[in-house]
């Protein structure tokens, strides 16, 4: 490199890619290095079973990104290097034992139809929530949108005040420290339909009892019915790919199979980075690290700050997710031809047994019954299998990173090696119950371990894909630690981003959209 970058970036994830083309837009001399042989982090894609069958390695859905702040900036300019959505009205469903289902559709009159199929009572709940989104989603993401500083926190707190009054701040508050389970009990009777919302809380480390969790199923559910999901054409890999292709258009760079060990700095200021080769390379301005909070510890060999690093080194991680990539001759049969048509299907049939399933992983068990999660990509875009074929993206949540038994006794396996095939097929056995047949239907299977998404990535400790627990004392300005959830360190021009900074996992790029505007000014 003949000149020296303005910012040094350690790992390609989105949200580095998402702050480094913002800082790019800006004027900075950009360069991102990671060890991996591509870039994207958890957001790639794949032929992973079959050649003409694309998979999802872990981040499908990109509704997140679509609607972030960082698209609504730069989507033009992205669109130009190829960055392509496929939208769906029809978001996702949960199919129960008893063969009843719910599906959210971006039809408000048609999903309120089938939440009254197993409620009046709460399909009025419904369309009183439906009617009050638009304010309370206003709210909501003022507050998962705002970066979490004194100033800005003061800012909100006093602009939210103004818009709701006392009664309605303290109320917003008071709902983003409730539990699943809490606000569905008191917002439903049905527990058809609390299950079909309480699913979304096992994307992000909340099962129905944990506190701070009942506004993710909340902003999935309205959300879904108010704008549908979106997919990324040809694979969520269209949003890596044009991020890097702007990057690159505007004159910095992106280097894969470089592999980051160190962080140079003097007197508490950091002036570059450290090849695993011994080569240094100097940053103007600003390095900035997409790690894990443990793996920053290691790259500056402490942080100088007592607190900051007992932080870094007690950060709590989510219990780990297994994937299953199938390639398929057709869509499982459905017991009603309906499913067929969302992009994800949940087989999660009641808020006790996530409780029970969540409960058995954070305690170091396979557990005996996984939420699945079954993806069907190719219902929203077909370009990704042969014609008439598909694919399905299985999340088998959850999981533990290391493994002290099975809860179910069928296998005594405690290393992933030998336990990946006996709990994939504790998976795909609970998949063929619901719809039979499915089994017959797989032409290739591709099974990821929670050991091999963090192989993969180091940032997904124990196959965590939303690197950290999202409870509350590790949330807001708690993230990842209090005073640097804006992605400053104790180290001057050492910055950290990726999801163990507010605001966290998903895939709208917060925290590196966050830190760009910090350090671009705007």
């Amino acid at each position: 490199m003949t000149t020296k970058p303005d910012a040094v970036f350690i790992g390609a994830g989105h949200n580095s890619l998402a702050c480094a083309c913002h800082l790019a837009a800006r004027g900075w001399k950009v360069a991102v290095f990671e060890q991996n042989g591509e870039p994207g982090g958890a957001v790639k894609s794949g032929e992973y079973t079959l050649p003409g069958y694309r998979h999802d390695w872990a981040a499908m859905n990109l509704s997140l990104f679509a609607g972030s702040a960082f698209h609504t900036t730069h989507g033009a300019e992205l669109a130009r290097h190829g960055l392509q959505f496929a939208p769906t009205a029809h978001p996702f469903a949960t199919l129960f034992p008893d063969g009843r289902w719910l599906g959210i559709s971006n039809d408000a009159a048609l999903t309120t139809a089938r939440v009254r199929g197993f409620s009046d009572a709460d399909a009025a709940a419904w369309a009183a929530l439906t009617d009050a989104f638009p304010a309370e989603a206003d709210a909501i993401f003022g507050v998962l949108g705002s970066p979490m500083n004194l100033r800005a926190f003061s800012s909100l707190g006093w602009k939210t005040w103004r818009a709701r009054g006392g009664g309605g701040t303290l109320d917003l508050a008071r709902f983003l420290m409730m539990s699943p389970r809490a606000w569905l009990d008191q917002t439903f009777e049905s527990d058809h339909v609390k299950a079909t919302l309480a699913a979304w809380g096992m994307h992000l480390d909340f099962a129905p009892d944990v506190a701070g969790g009942a506004v993710f199923p909340y902003l999935e559910a309205m959300a879904g019915q108010a704008f549908g999901m979106v997919l990324g054409a040809g694979g969520a890999d269209t949003i890596t790919n044009a991020m890097v292709k702007m990057i690159e258009a505007r004159g910095g760079t992106v280097q894969c199979n470089t592999r980051v060990t160190g962080i140079k700095q003097a007197a508490g200021r950091a002036f570059g980075i450290i090849f695993e080769d011994g080569t240094l390379v100097d940053a103007e301005k600003a390095v900035i690290a997409n790690v894990s909070p443990s793996a920053l510890l290691k790259l500056t060999d402490g942080t100088g700050d007592k607190r900051h690093e007992q932080a870094m080194r007690t950060f709590q991680h989510a219990p780990g997710t297994m994937m299953i990539h199938l390639a398929m001759d057709a869509l499982p049969d459905w017991p009603a031809p309906e499913l067929k048509r969302f992009a994800y299907v949940h087989l999660a049939p009641s808020m006790d047994q996530m409780a029970h399933t969540y409960a058995q992983a954070k305690a170091g068990l396979l557990p005996d019954e996984p939420v699945i999660v079954c993806g069907q990509p190719t219902v929203v875009d077909p370009t990704r299998a042969p014609a008439g074929k598909h694919v399905l993206w299985l999340q088998v949540r959850m999981a533990p990173g290391r493994i002290k038994g099975d809860a179910k006794g069928e296998t005594t396996a405690t290393d992933w090696a030998d336990a990946a095939e006996p709990f994939a097929n504790r998976a795909l056995d609970i998949l063929e119950n619901y719809a039979p047949g499915t089994r017959a239907k797989i032409l290739g299977r591709h099974i990821v371990t929670p050991d091999m998404l963090e192989a993969d990535n180091p940032n997904l400790i124990g196959g965590d894909q939303v690197c950290g627990s999202h409870h509350l004392h590790q949330h807001f300005m708690n993230r990842p630690a209090r005073g640097y959830a804006d992605g400053t360190t104790p180290i001057k021009n050492l910055y950290h981003t990726g999801a163990a900074v507010w605001p966290g996992g998903g895939t709208g790029a917060g925290p590196g959209t966050l830190l760009a505007r910090k350090l671009a000014g705007n």
